[in-house]
Formats: C-alpha cells, sequence, structure tokens
C-alpha cells in the first residue's frame, strides 16, 4: 500500500521503497543514503519543517540504520540503511537544525558519518575512546562480567 508522500515522490521519478505503514498508520520509506539530502530538502519544502526525531541503531548482520520522523498533520518515517563497512550519510543540518546532537550521538555511538555536519565529534565518549559502543561488533576494552570480578 502506498502513502500520500510514497505517490507524491513516485509522480516526480524520485527513487524509494515503500515500506508501508506502521502500527499507528504512519507511512514508512527507505531510500538511500546518496538520495537523503535531496528528499530532506524535498520533504521541507513540501512542509514537513519540524523533525520530530531521529535515531540509529545497528541492524547486524546489515547494516545501520537512521530514522526520522517529521511531524505535521501527516507524519511519515524515514529509513536510510548504510554500509557497515564505511557508514556515511549525507547530514541534514542544514535543513532541519535540531538534527545537530541527535547525528553527533550516532556518529559517536554507531560510527555513522554525516557529511557536511558542522561540528562531527564525540558527544557522550571522550574523544581519546576508539570504537564505536552501540554496534554490535563492538568488544569493551577492560569489560569484566560480574562473576569475573571475584
Amino acid at each position: 500500500m502506498q502513502g500520500c508522500l510514497s505517490a507524491w515522490l513516485v509522480k516526480h521519478g524520485i527513487i524509494h521503497r515503500s515500506l508501508g505503514f506502521d502500527y499507528r498508520g504512519i507511512e514508512t520509506l527507505q531510500i538511500k543514503p546518496e538520495d537523503w539530502h535531496s528528499i530532506a530538502i524535498i520533504l521541507y519544502v513540501y512542509g514537513y519543517n519540524y523533525l520530530r526525531s531521529q535515531c540509529a541503531y545497528d541492524v547486524a548482520p546489515g547494516g545501520l540504520l537512521a530514522m526520522c520522523g517529521v511531524d505535521q498533520p501527516e507524519e511519515v518515517c524515514i529509513k536510510v540503511f548504510a554500509s557497515r563497512r564505511n557508514p556515511r550519510i549525507p547530514s541534514v543540518f542544514w535543513v532541519w537544525k535540531s538534527v545537530d546532537f541527535q547525528e553527533r550521538e550516532s556518529y559517536d555511538m554507531l560510527g555513522i558519518s554525516y557529511d557536511n555536519h558542522p561540528r562531527l565529534k564525540r558527544i557522550l565518549m571522550p574523544e581519546s575512546w576508539i570504537g564505536w559502543p552501540l554496534r554490535k561488533d563492538y568488544i569493551a576494552p577492560n569489560f569484566y562480567e560480574i562473576q569475573d570480578a571475584q
């Protein structure tokens, strides 16, 4: 089933994949990382001028995912999959300034690089930290299970 935004994107020849609707009736679309910035601008112009949330998580063994929800009378969820080896997604900071800390957090925790982000640096972990703590392949340094601490 195709929603209003998906139909509009098809009409204008913009490549995406409709993932249907979630349990709340929110249209979900999947797009390629290289198309994200231009689609974000289209969404903003189309009336989606408020970025409600952005999150990222590791979907092993596939890739990393960044999802943006944009509130207006109708809401939409955008999924952008990035490669595991080189997770890069265009930043939408210049479209929605509210995404600043959210992109920095997903960089800090999962190693997703957001191209053209003005301050892409660690926000939670020290700058000297090695690795991306929320990735499934991350091995914590000097980590001991509670039963090993005797």
